[in-house]
Parts: structure tokens; C-alpha cells; sequence
């Protein structure tokens, strides 16, 4: 059970190793060697740096890049951006922050760069030959600041993404002749990343937006029944209203508020890929069996998906329901949540020999590189919630409803006392 003291911790991962996607290790306390700097709650750490190791600079000095020359989008408008997204998509890291950090903020910068290249080019949306060297360029860009160099595959993003698709309005004039943008524009110039998930005021104003251009001349159609093959091409649409959006707002506004739009969709449902259940079942299903080889069975299963990414506490919760749901299907019928005490946090990826369970926050959050430390990002190590088996009454948790009691999110960092900085020791040197 948790104490009083709310302790979030900031996972420092120092760019003088080299991470292996085989895991990683922490060392334990009982690990740390004498002359160690003290990182109890009760001081501020203080740096550590492995000796014998190459300079933490390396991997983000920015390498000359060699661009296409063929791409009109104006990259020095959102350069900041591309900082963050080089940083948040972090070389072998990436993976394992794909879904809740990397992504977003790929997908984030891209709408950006858009919309602020249409303050000049008086277009929402690229062709397709420029869409592929403008991906190419942005993707060149941020290998040569340490990104990931398979970001296209990780986050699924394609040439295609960057044009129109089947949005018949992409020029700027045409839009603004037919959307209401003072309408939209207040609706969405500022986003409370807790409230819109739930009022959902900026999403209706996309929606309502996205279906006006999408419809606009199919008399045929009214407002109340939208046929099966006009949905893709709403889908589209919503794509057009979002860069027009950051054309009309500063990058890091616009960011923010495409990060929090993101961020409603990132916690409403479970990112794992989960394994074969048949062997759980095999010891489970029968509580007669030997709850011994239950549990044991069942921490094997969880290993497989603590190899697959971060994931916020809303998510866990998610993914939590999913696999019980998966199980009870499957006629086991007793919580073995509780009986092998699975916390929320054993769905994530887990850090440090001891098994340290580790949740992002549900709220939208970067990775930060300081030249000292290298790469950082908060996260929660210590919020021991368990897991909650799904009841036969079982409804999807939902930080809307105000009667779930959710695990609390990781505070802010800022002047809080009690933080942990927990150094990673990639497996692999270079």
C-alpha cells in the first residue's frame, strides 16, 4: 500500500550506453557501489556518471543532413518541434514509447509543419510526390539528431498521410468559405488535456467541421445520416481541420493542443498484443490445481508483456480489463489478479533488477535531454494499485466517470520533494 508520500520518479537514461532490445537492468540498491551518490528520498540526487564511457553528446550532435530540396514545407517554423520529436523518438528506445510519446508527437509535428507551410503555400495538404520527399526529408532530419531510423514503420505513417486522401477541400479559401472558423477556433485555441477527453468540445468542433467540407455539395445528404462510405472521407477531412487549426496558432500551442487531442484516444483503450492465454487456462481454469503453478504461470505470461512498451496508468487499467475479460471467456473464474497479486504496473515494462513496474502518465508528456544526463521521462515506479478483476457487471473504467476511483496520476515534478533519479544500464556497449 502506498504511503502518504507521493514519490514520482524521473528514469534518467544516460546516452553512454547503448540500449539492447533484448531489456535492461537497474541495479538494486543493495547493487550501488560505495562511493555512490545517495538517491534516498531524503536528498537531492546528485549527478552520477559512469566512468570509462564515450561522451553523453555523441548521439545528438546534429550531423550534417542532406536534404531533398524538393519539399516546400518550412522546417525552421517548427523547429522546436522537430527537437522534441527527435528526443521523444529516441534511437532504440522509441519502441518502447511508440504508442504514448513517440507517435503523438511524430504525428503532432507533421500536422504542424502542414498547417504552418499553408500560411504561404494557401494549402492544407501536400501532393503525393511531395508528400514522399517531405517525409523523407522530416525523417532525415531527426535520425541526424538521434531519432529512431524506422519511424514510418514503427509509427505507421505513410506518404499518403501528409496529402488530402479523399477530402475534397484542401486549399485554405475554400475551407474558410464553408467552416464556421471563429466557431472552431474558440472551441479549440486552448485544450484542458483533463476536460476535453470528457466534454470533448475541441473533438465535436473538428467533427462538425470535418463533416462540412467533407459533405459540402451532396445535397442528398443531411446532418443526421452520414452514409457508410462518407466516413472515411470525414476521417480524412478531420486531418484538413487540424492543420488549418495550427496555421492560426504558434507551433508549441498548436503541439500542445494536437498532443492532448491524441492523448484522449491513447487512454481509452490497451496498446499490448496479448500472447496465447491457452496455457494460463491450462493451470487457472481449475482452481482445484495447485495455485502455486497458477501464479507461476501466470508471471510468465506477464513477462511476455513487459517487453512490450510503456504504458500510462489509464492504459493499464485498460489492459487489465482486456486480459480478464480474455480469461473469464475462457472459464477462469477466480481473480487471480489477487490470488498472484498483479498490480496495474506489472503491465508495463519493467525496470531494475527488482522488477520496478513503471507507468507514464496519463497526461501528455515529452522526453527531455539535458547534456548532463541525457535522456529522461517521468515515470511512476511507485504506485502499487492492484490490478482490478473485471465483475460480471464490468463496464470500461473511464476518468470521466467521477465515482471510479482511478490510481492517481505521477504529479508534477517541479518542486516536489521525494524524487528518485534511476540511472539504466544498457546491456550492450558500444
Amino acid at each position: 500500500m502506498r504511503g502518504p508520500a507521493f514519490w514520482t520518479l524521473i528514469l534518467q537514461f544516460s546516452l553512454l550506453l547503448f540500449f539492447c532490445f533484448n531489456g535492461f537492468h537497474c541495479g538494486s540498491l543493495s547493487d550501488v557501489p560505495a562511493n555512490a551518490p545517495d538517491i534516498s528520498p531524503s536528498v537531492n540526487p546528485q549527478p552520477f556518471l559512469p566512468l570509462l564511457a564515450p561522451s553523453p553528446l555523441t548521439p545528438f550532435i546534429n550531423n550534417s543532413v542532406t536534404l531533398s530540396g524538393l519539399c516546400t514545407l518550412n522546417f525552421s517554423a517548427a523547429e522546436s518541434l522537430l527537437s522534441t520529436t527527435a528526443t521523444d523518438c529516441w534511437a532504440s528506445f522509441a519502441p518502447y514509447l511508440a504508442n504514448v510519446v513517440c507517435c503523438p508527437q511524430l504525428d503532432a509535428t507533421l500536422v504542424t509543419l502542414i498547417g504552418q507551410s499553408s500560411k504561404q503555400s494557401g494549402m492544407l495538404a501536400l501532393n503525393m510526390t511531395h508528400s514522399k520527399h517531405c517525409l523523407s526529408d522530416v525523417e532525415n532530419i531527426l535520425e541526424s539528431r538521434g531519432a529512431n531510423t524506422e519511424l514510418q514503420k514503427l509509427c505507421s505513417i505513410q506518404p499518403g498521410n501528409l496529402t488530402g486522401a479523399s477530402c475534397p477541400v484542401i486549399d485554405v479559401d475554400t475551407f474558410e468559405s464553408i467552416v464556421d472558423s471563429a466557431r472552431l477556433l474558440a472551441a479549440c485555441d486552448k485544450v484542458d488535456p483533463v476536460n476535453e477527453c470528457c466534454d470533448q468540445v475541441c473533438q465535436n468542433a473538428i467533427s462538425d467541421s470535418a463533416r462540412k467540407i467533407a459533405l459540402n455539395g451532396m445535397s442528398s445528404t443531411n446532418g443526421a445520416h452520414v452514409l457508410p462510405e462518407h466516413l472515411t472521407r470525414i476521417d480524412d477531412c478531420k486531418n484538413i481541420v487540424r492543420r488549418w487549426l495550427t496555421s492560426k496558432l504558434d507551433p508549441p500551442s498548436a503541439n500542445s493542443i494536437l498532443r492532448g487531442l491524441s492523448n484522449c484516444k491513447i487512454n481509452e483503450a490497451c496498446p499490448l498484443v496479448f500472447p496465447s492465454i491457452k496455457n494460463v487456462v491450462g493451470k487457472c481454469g481449475d482452481m482445484k490445481s495447485n495455485e502455486t503453478a497458477c501464479c507461476k504461470e501466470m508471471e510468465t505470461y506477464m513477462s511476455h508483456l513487459q517487453e512490450q512498451s510503456f504504458i500510462t496508468n489509464m492504459q493499464a487499467l485498460n489492459c487489465a480489463a482486456s486480459l480478464g475479460i480474455k480469461l473469464q471467456k475462457a472459464n477462469v473464474s477466480s481473480n487471480i489478479y489477487s490470488l498472484c497479486h498483479i498490480n496495474l504496473k506489472d503491465f508495463s515494462v519493467q525496470v531494475g533488477s527488482q522488477e520496478y513496474g513503471c507507468l507514464l502518465p496519463s497526461l501528455p508528456s515529452d522526453a527531455t535531454y539535458d547534456r548532463t544526463s541525457g535522456v529522461s521521462f517521468i515515470c511512476d515506479l511507485n504506485d502499487n494499485v492492484a490490478a482490478p478483476w473485471p465483475s460480471s457487471s464490468f463496464k470500461p473504467d473511464s476518468s470521466c466517470n467521477k465515482t471510479n476511483k482511478l490510481p492517481s496520476l505521477p504529479k508534477a515534478i517541479s518542486g516536489q520533494n521525494g524524487k528518485y533519479t534511476i540511472y539504466i544500464a544498457f546491456k550492450n556497449l558500444w
